[in-house]
């Protein structure tokens, strides 16, 4: 049985299977985005939608990006209801940071296995065995793990949330980073000092393996590489960068709002890929979509083409009408809970 670092036996989150993608035709496409467009005006609502979404979900929304802009844009919200496409966590990030708006999600089942991985009596537990630590939590936490947490990161921010820490409080301060261990290395590594970190991982990002990698970039050799931190191949390619033994030309730990960035400067490409003009992306095989939208001339290759979240993938443009039209599936976080797990969450938000 798997152990977390506690030596406590660990249950890993059990993940459904994968359903087929409904298959729209673009004339009911575009049928179901004026219907929505109707409904979102009529309800003064906003659509924010994640990266990882399909993208007749990323089409037919006000705002698309990472888990950090996403927080942002809520917090900025103007309209009385915000509709969330995308996993549970983040609606209910969406709740507490506009305790006073309607909070909708089209499927209330839309989880997310890396917050599935550490529960608030895990981090009690593990708090009192570190009680001069800081605890820093990804984002991708239940509302009831935040209210535990002192400062929430993303994977665009992680490092620069524990660099933050260290200048503030002493660089030998003990800090408690989870749940993701992938995400939690490669902040070790970046700021050369060990933390305690919690053994949770995202069951996507932990599926695309260091030999994905190796046969996608052998039959791509002049393709760049854009890697997401969460990926289970993260500390092995780093070492492998480090040993030598792979090229760091071309290799890029980015978030996918980082991923954007990079394949939105199309003239630097363009000058660093004058012939070639490839790269090979490990991350939720959603992302491909916004980054072709971004780049349409780069031709982007999934690391691992089954890297698929049956979590965000059940958001449909049907349920999307139905909650808008219905208002149904509202998450609202209790407001005792919402105000301590808001503390790190604005500090997330401030620090950038």
């Amino acid at each position: 049985m798997p152990r977390d670092r506690l030596g406590a036996v660990k249950t890993l989150p059990m993940v459904p299977a994968q359903e087929p993608l409904p298959q729209l035709t673009p004339e009911r496409i575009a049928e179901l985005h004026a219907e929505i467009r109707v409904l979102a005006q009529q309800r003064e609502a906003v659509i924010l939608a994640h990266n990882y979404q399909v993208p007749e979900i990323q089409q037919i929304a006000d705002y698309v990006g990472d888990s950090l802009g996403l927080s942002r844009k809520a917090a900025e919200a103007e309209g009385e209801t915000i509709v969330f496409c995308g996993v549970h966590f983040m609606a209910e990030t969406a709740s507490i940071l506009c305790p006073s708006k309607t909070v909708l999600i089209p499927d209330l089942e839309a989880g997310c296995s890396l917050a599935a991985s550490i529960d608030a009596e895990q981090l009690r537990e593990w708090k009192e065995r570190y009680p001069e630590g800081v605890v820093v939590m990804y984002v991708n936490t239940t509302a009831e793990v935040k209210a535990l947490t002192d400062y929430c990161c993303t994977s665009a921010n992680a490092v620069d949330v524990v660099r933050h820490i260290y200048d503030t409080y002493g660089p030998d301060t003990e800090i408690l980073f989870g749940p993701d261990m992938w995400l939690g290395a490669y902040v070790e590594k970046e700021l050369g000092r060990p933390m305690h970190v919690w053994d949770g991982e995202c069951h996507v990002h932990a599926g695309i393996r260091p030999s994905d990698i190796e046969a996608t970039r052998a039959a791509h050799p002049g393709a760049d590489f854009l890697i997401h931190p969460e990926c289970g191949c993260t500390t092995s390619v780093m070492e492998y960068v480090a040993a030598g033994d792979i090229s760091p030309e071309g290799v890029h730990m980015l978030s996918t709002g980082g991923m954007l960035r990079y394949a939105g400067d199309t003239e630097r490409y363009a000058k660093e890929h004058p012939d070639h003009r490839e790269a090979v992306v490990a991350t939720e095989v959603g992302m491909l979509y916004p980054l072709h939208m971004a780049a349409p001339d780069v031709t982007f290759i999934p690391a691992n083409p089954e890297a698929s979240c049956v979590f965000m993938k059940m958001i449909t443009l049907e349920k999307l009408r139905d909650c808008l039209r219905d208002m149904r599936f509202e998450v609202r976080v209790p407001p005792e809970i919402a105000e301590r797990a808001r503390v790190p969450i604005d500090r997330m938000v401030a620090i950038g």
